[in-house]
């Protein structure tokens, strides 16, 4: 279980992992016994290419180093775990990102006060955008410039992820819920064959041929399942070749192929336009969460084994 979470914490880019070695009162609190897992594990996740791991020694019965420092492991110096929890660093700058407007939804009043009005409202994904600014409109592929921006019902000259605004053009576009507004100068580009490494979830296995529907941001597509390249052996990181089929909590690569063009980011570059996920049409049920691109971050050097003053820390 600790290797399936490790290689989903991996997946999706979870910059900061933390290992809790539990119950260190059934070992007597032996530093070896704790160094000895956290080298394991150090080893196992840098593999997977997690760039940060902590290791803290804990006794949650006792409540040792769980809030405050335990005196019963003088030989750990490292911060407590409610304390590590507290000061980490909890998000990431995606103001930074490539900008990413997914439509939910096209505002057309039509009346008196606003006969021309033509709004498409949506939060953005990532990045920022400003009035001026050329944007291309995916997957059609029209362009044009922001004309405005309202959000709050008031205009701004500049908005950023997370906030949910609407946007008008200067053209009318033909415009619906599920289309992907951007930046003309960093436009992903589209396709309908999308290469993933995916977390299957149902009880039902996801087969080679599986019809499936693919909802991505704000838009859902007919998707057919055409491969299934590899499966991950998580006792070793290595690679099943063809398995023919993903069971529940399987981790594999997959090869689809949608019905209409899409406009997908690497998920190393966008998290919110780089996943999607696998519906089954018949019942809603979500089947597989996917991740576009690359599986893995590249590994990082396997920290130094403990020195002689004990558990580098």
């Amino acid at each position: 279980q600790t290797r399936r979470h490790a290689a989903i914490a991996a997946l999706l880019r979870v910059p900061h992992v933390v290992l809790a070695v539990n119950k260190m009162d059934l070992v007597e609190y032996q530093e070896p016994v704790f160094a000895a897992i956290a080298e394991e594990f150090t080893a196992y996740a840098s593999e997977l290419g997690v760039p940060e791991i902590t290791a803290i020694p804990i006794s949650a019965l006792a409540g040792d180093n769980v809030v405050d420092p335990s005196a019963n492991m003088d030989w750990y110096g490292g911060p407590t775990f409610l304390e590590h929890l507290e000061t980490l660093p909890v998000s990431h700058d995606l103001a930074t990102c490539h900008a990413r407007l997914p439509v939910q939804y096209v505002i057309r009043p039509q009346t008196a006060e606003h006969p021309d009005y033509r709004g498409y409202a949506g939060q953005i994904a990532a990045g920022a955008f400003r009035v001026g600014e050329a944007v291309t409109v995916l997957p059609s592929g029209r362009t044009s410039r922001i004309a405005s921006i309202d959000l709050l019902g008031e205009p701004v000259d500049l908005a950023w992820t997370t906030q949910s605004v609407t946007v008008l053009l200067e053209d009318d576009v033909d415009i619906s819920r599920g289309d992907l507004i951007v930046p003309t100068k960093d436009a992903p580009a589209t396709t309908q064959d999308i290469e993933a490494t995916v977390c299957h979830v149902a009880d039902a296995p996801l087969t080679i041929g599986h019809r499936v529907l693919l909802k991505h941001g704000t838009r859902t597509v007919k998707a057919v399942v055409k491969d299934i390249p590899s499966r991950l052996t998580l006792d070793d990181l290595s690679l099943h070749p063809h398995p023919g089929h993903l069971v529940a909590n399987d981790i594999g690569r997959v090869k689809i192929r949608t019905a209409e063009p899409l406009p997908v980011d690497s998920y190393a570059d966008s998290r919110r336009t780089g996943s999607f996920i696998l519906i089954d049409p018949s019942d809603g049920t979500t089947l597989t969460a996917g991740m576009v691109g690359e599986s893995f971050a590249s590994p990082e050097p396997v920290r130094a084994e403990a020195d002689e003053d004990g558990w580098d820390f």
